[in-house]
């Protein structure tokens, strides 16, 4: 009655079952699909757009620069740099550092100042402490958030006046250096 198209399945790939790529298969953290005889591990379905996490057993003290979405859900000292795309900090997130991303959604714990080109998201069990620029900002209720907050606009480029057609004008070189002679009608005098 009801049957899937071809565009919704998912490709699945066995997972390998040797000691030395099962070891690193637990520490990978994917979707992973079960069946009674064997484990498929679920790809992405568009190749490239594909988040990165850091695990809650992960911790970094550094800078961060990521060129896809991030999600931090371990402790980071330090800067985190996600310029274009959208930065979540899990529940178990713990950050003591400066972060700019174009999104930032914040379930943890962040001590710093926090700057989103678009808009950031603070949930319920959410701990922000530090300054916040944004253009668009959203607290949940319970959320804990000290600091201040700089609202600002998105940038949107100048609407671009119409251009009007304009006549030609005849114009007749005047003496030798210097500019031609025109009148207020528009022609040579």
């Amino acid at each position: 009655m009801w049957s899937k198209r071809k565009e919704d399945e998912v490709p699945l790939r066995p997972v390998s079952s040797s000691p030395a790529q099962g070891a690193e298969t637990q520490r990978r953290e994917t979707n992973v699909m079960s069946s009674p005889s064997r484990t498929f591990d679920v790809e992405p379905r568009a190749p490239g757009a594909g988040s990165a996490t850091l695990g809650k057993n992960v911790t970094v003290k550094g800078q961060i620069f990521s060129r896809e979405d991030l999600t931090i859900d371990g402790e980071v000292e330090g800067t985190v740099e996600c310029q274009d795309h959208r930065l979540t900090i899990g529940p178990n997130g713990r950050v003591h550092a400066g972060l700019k991303a174009r999104e930032i959604v914040i379930y943890g714990s962040i001590q710093g100042n926090v700057e989103a080109a678009e808009k950031i998201d603070i949930k319920k069990e959410a701990k922000l402490v530090g300054d916040i620029k944004t253009s668009r900002i959203m607290i949940e209720d319970g959320a804990y958030f000290k600091g201040s907050i700089d609202i600002s606009k998105a940038a949107v480029p100048p609407a671009r006046p119409v251009s009007q057609p304009v006549a030609a004008t005849p114009v007749s070189a005047g003496p030798a250096g210097n500019p031609p002679v025109v009148s207020s009608a528009g022609f040579p005098k």
